[in-house]
């Protein structure tokens, strides 16, 4: 059994590897720059080679005014060394038995404004920018959580199999984040707790995201291809990014337009809530408690709305229908429950 476990585990590791295009890191990372300036980045699930996020930060360096910047790469990852001949500071060929940090406090600007992927490769090739970990690399290690004390910020992509146990150090150090998982985390029991409370929303961008995968990627009927360039590629339907870095477009309300009917909206049979299927239903005048959809959270703005909680937890269990409320003896997918603030002020 325990070779079977570690078989399991090995086999996960190697298909959770999903690499972050660099537009798709840019298209969020633009709605924060503030934030960022200033600031030191650690990227602690980044090849400092391959990774976009490192290219983009080192790109975007200057012009962000940061003050540092860390990537460190796990040891395991079946990416390292793949796609380009590099040495460490001891002019060893790279490879995947050993983690990596890049720790740079300043990039000179040749064209007095930013660089180019050749400036980028040039850096990365100087002694000692690029060094060896002396363990492997895994963001849980004690060389790592040493690198995560001494950063602002931490923007990553981090293995979506661990959000749990990623988003639980971020928490435990303090750390102010922006990263990637899917939507489906939100109702995990560790993780919808920080929603209900706002200790952490979803950032701009969300549904679909496509990944580069590495070459072990075992092919998939669907959502999987590979490119003219022999690239394996997967994506993913509802994919979003996690944070607690506000956001101007956080704070907008969402329009209503629909009026409140006992016909329209049914109550569950098993709570004493609305049902509205579509978050673009949810009535303008209604205010008492409504479910939602999980989509919800895309736009959902706390000054306008309050989470009263998550279905399977906020219901007694001896009252939902396989976890879940339900309406006329059929259940409904998971349903954020929800109050509109502005509506009991008119009333009240």
């Amino acid at each position: 059994m325990a070779k079977n476990k570690t078989l399991l585990k090995a086999n996960t590791a190697k298909q959770d590897e999903f690499y972050t295009t660099y537009d798709a890191i840019q298209e969020e990372l633009n709605y924060y720059e503030d934030q960022l300036k200033g600031k030191v980045i650690l990227c602690n699930c980044d090849d400092p080679f391959e990774s976009n996020f490192c290219k983009f930060f080192m790109r975007n360096f200057n012009y962000l005014k940061l003050k540092r910047l860390i990537c460190t790469s796990y040891s395991g990852s079946s990416i390292v060394g793949t796609q380009l001949s590099l040495f460490d500071e001891y002019h060893e060929l790279l490879t995947n038995s050993h983690g990596y940090v890049l720790d740079i406090h300043e990039i000179p600007m040749a064209n007095g404004r930013g660089i180019s992927d050749n400036d980028i490769n040039w850096i990365l090739h100087q002694k000692n920018i690029v060094k060896r970990l002396k363990g492997n690399g895994d963001f849980r290690s004690k060389e790592c959580v040493n690198y995560l004390k001494q950063a602002d910020i931490v923007v990553t992509n981090e293995p979506f199999s661990l959000f749990r146990e990623y988003t639980k150090q971020l928490f435990n150090y303090h750390k102010q984040f922006l990263i990637i998982g899917n939507m489906n985390n939100i109702t995990y029991k560790e993780t919808f707790p920080l929603l209900k409370n706002n200790l952490m929303w979803l950032g701009i961008n969300h549904g679909d995201m496509k990944f580069t995968v590495p070459n072990n990627y075992i092919p998939r009927k669907t959502r999987f291809w590979i490119d003219k360039n022999g690239q394996k590629w997967r994506s993913f339907g509802n994919i979003c990014w996690f944070t607690n870095l506000d956001y101007e477009q956080r704070h907008e309300d969402l329009i209503l337009y629909k009026s409140y009917s006992k016909k329209e909206y049914l109550k569950y049979d098993n709570f004493d809530a609305i049902e509205v299927s579509k978050v673009a239903d949810i009535p303008m005048d209604y205010s008492g408690i409504m479910g939602v959809p999980i989509t919800f959270l895309d736009k959902y703005n706390p000054d306008q709305f309050e989470i009263i909680g998550l279905d399977r937890y906020t219901v007694p269990k001896e009252k939902l229908v396989g976890g879940r409320l339900s309406i006329n003896g059929k259940t409904k997918y998971a349903r954020i429950l929800i109050k509109n603030k502005k509506v009991q002020k008119i009333e009240n």
